[in-house]
């Protein structure tokens, strides 16, 4: 554990930005209004919100001609006069983020101008799951998988428990799911719960956690090619000395529903927090006409099919036994 208490230093942080940052406490405000919906599945429940303040992110322009003719809200430069921060080690920031989802959220950039990258950024990813464990989750949006700010790397933070993967991981993984691989000190599932596929990784070492990580990166770079990576969604916890890592297998970004005309679209873009079981919906309009068909058509479509899970999966086995 680091020296400085970072999840505490976090949870203060948001608490002066309320006082003195006008648009941070009206983002907070604003959750006051939040609409709630509950869908359940086999051992697990899917959350639909309905939450306003998120439509700059979800329907955020991300290609690249866009992103050239913007100026990076991320760069340390760029941030409002009144937003604080606090430097973490490897050079990255925590800040609090104004257009929350969670009751505290928080943006954790680089300092540093560089594409969102989590093949040489997964070492960190597994520092701030550990600092900030005491209140949040960690979690990670690929470029091409729900990351409003694809051109600058960052991670994000929220409340621990607010995505009902947290709670539900071990009946989904009970239930669903199937262990591929097993050390001393590290554990890998491949889970296939019928809406989302993903891998899960939990171990106490971090080396071994990087190790595994690295392994499943290479594979899945050759059997999901994309650039500048493959699809993929990441959250992190940090309980009892172990890492849990779920990893979450993307084959799109935006389900057809995002781009269909009239009453037949949904402004839905799914990226961590709505795969880790919260979907954000920020126009009334879409809360009130979703339905579960509608979350079961949206996730077969963002995630890779059963047969690609599967086939991935043993792939992933003679990975991490070579």
């Amino acid at each position: 554990m680091s020296a400085f208490n970072f999840s505490d230093l976090a949870k203060n942080l948001l608490l002066k930005q309320k006082e003195n940052w006008e648009q941070c406490n009206n983002g907070y405000d604003s959750l006051n209004s939040v609409q709630d919906k509950i869908f359940s599945f086999d051992s697990f429940t899917i959350k639909v919100q309905f939450n306003p303040g998120r439509i700059v992110s979800t329907a955020a322009k991300v290609d690249t001609k866009s992103i050239s003719e913007r100026r990076c809200f991320l760069c340390r430069e760029n941030l409002p006069q009144q937003q604080n921060s606090i430097e973490y080690i490897d050079n990255f920031l925590i800040l609090c983020n104004p257009f929350p989802i969670f009751p505290e959220h928080f943006t954790l950039p680089s300092i540093e101008h560089t594409q969102q990258n989590i093949k040489n950024s997964f070492s960190v990813f597994l520092d701030f799951t550990k600092d900030l464990s005491k209140y949040y989750s960690v979690f990670y949006n690929g470029p091409k998988c729900g990351a409003s700010a694809p051109d600058h790397l960052h991670f994000q933070a929220g409340s621990k428990y607010f995505m009902t993967i947290e709670k539900e991981f071990e009946s989904v993984k009970a239930a669903h799911g199937k262990k591929i691989f097993e050390a001393s000190d590290v554990e890998v599932n491949s889970i296939d719960d019928g809406l989302r596929k993903f891998i899960s990784i939990e171990g106490t070492s971090k080396k071994t956690l990087e190790n595994v990580f690295e392994k499943f990166f290479n594979c899945y770079s050759i059997f999901n090619y994309s650039e500048p990576e493959p699809m993929l969604n990441i959250i992190g916890f940090y309980e009892n000395e172990t890492w849990r890592i779920i990893i979450f297998l993307r084959a799109k970004h935006r389900p057809s529903h995002f781009f269909a005309e009239g009453d037949k679209q949904i402004i839905l873009s799914p990226a961590s927090v709505d795969v880790g079981g919260v979907c954000i919906t920020p126009l009334e309009k879409d809360f009130e006409k979703i339905t579960q068909d509608h979350l079961r058509e949206i996730f077969w479509e963002i995630f890779l099919t059963k047969e690609e899970s599967n086939l991935f999966a043993k792939k992933l086995v003679s990975a991490l036994q070579s």
